[in-house]
C-alpha cells in the first residue's frame, strides 16, 4: 500500500498509475523499457485486481432489495 492504495509488489508503484500507463498511448513494451523496475507480469496482476474489484462491486448491485 502507498498512500492507502494498493501497489505492484511492494514497490511505490499503485495499481492505478500502471492501469493508466496501459491505457495511453504506450505499448507495453515502452512502459517497459522506460520503467525498469516493472515486469510484465504486473500487468497481468494489475489488470487482475481491477478485475476482482469490479467482480465484488458489481455482485452487490445483483443482490435483492431487503
Amino acid at each position: 500500500m502507498c498512500h492507502g492504495k494498493p501497489c505492484v509488489r511492494g514497490m511505490r508503484w499503485p495499481v492505478e498509475v500502471v492501469l493508466d500507463l496501459l491505457s495511453s498511448d504506450m505499448t507495453k513494451e515502452e512502459i517497459l523499457e522506460d520503467h525498469l523496475e516493472l515486469e510484465k507480469e504486473d500487468f497481468v496482476a494489475c489488470l487482475n485486481f481491477a478485475k476482482m474489484l469490479l467482480s465484488v462491486s458489481c455482485s452487490a448491485f445483483n443482490e435483492p432489495n431487503l
